[in-house]
């Protein structure tokens, strides 16, 4: 596994991939992606215009190219969005062209993690739990379908998990 030189994140809203995969790059000093914040540097608008414009099918070909785009380079540590995984290409591109760490976290967590964040449309509903549950039961086969390493994030900071994933890379 220490010959690919991405690391790649994935797991739902909640879980750290931004906050850990931080971490994980600065540790391993490798270049710190994000693609949610790539979606929004390229467009000049925040994820949630993006949304509201074009739908989440809009989106969806955004964040694709995007993660395309950022798989070709080498050596960075990539922070996905919880919902990337539902492509088969992207799925793809991911698991061929670098390692990657599936952060593992509850329905619980996520709730507490994300109640505050309006930056997260899919969550601006009246029951966000009933969301986070029904995207769970979607999304979270297709990370461990493509999962080399799985982390739990639950109960522990951002640079103990990035030391752990370190840790099981053998890095």
């Amino acid at each position: 596994m220490a010959e690919k030189r991405n690391i790649f994140l994935v797991g739902p809203m909640g879980a750290g991939k931004s906050t850990i995969g931080r971490h994980l790059a600065q540790m391993l000093h490798l270049e710190f992606h994000d693609s949610d914040q790539e979606i929004e540097s390229r467009t000049g608008a925040d994820i949630t215009w993006v949304f509201d414009v074009e739908g989440e099918e809009g989106f969806r070909r955004r964040e694709a190219q995007v993660i395309a785009d950022l798989t070709e380079k080498q050596g960075i540590v990539l922070a996905t969005g919880g919902g990337s995984v539902q492509s088969k290409d992207i799925r793809n591109f991911l698991s061929a062209r670098g390692i990657v760490v599936y952060l593992e976290t509850t329905i619980d967590k996520q709730v507490a993690r994300t109640q505050r964040d309006k930056r997260r449309p899919l969550l601006q509903v009246d029951n966000p739990r009933e969301v986070l549950e029904n995207l769970a039961e979607i999304r979270n086969p297709l990370y461990e379908e493509i999962a080399d390493i799985v982390v739990k994030t639950d109960e522990q900071s951002a640079k103990v998990v990035a030391n752990q994933i370190i840790e099981q890379l053998g890095f």
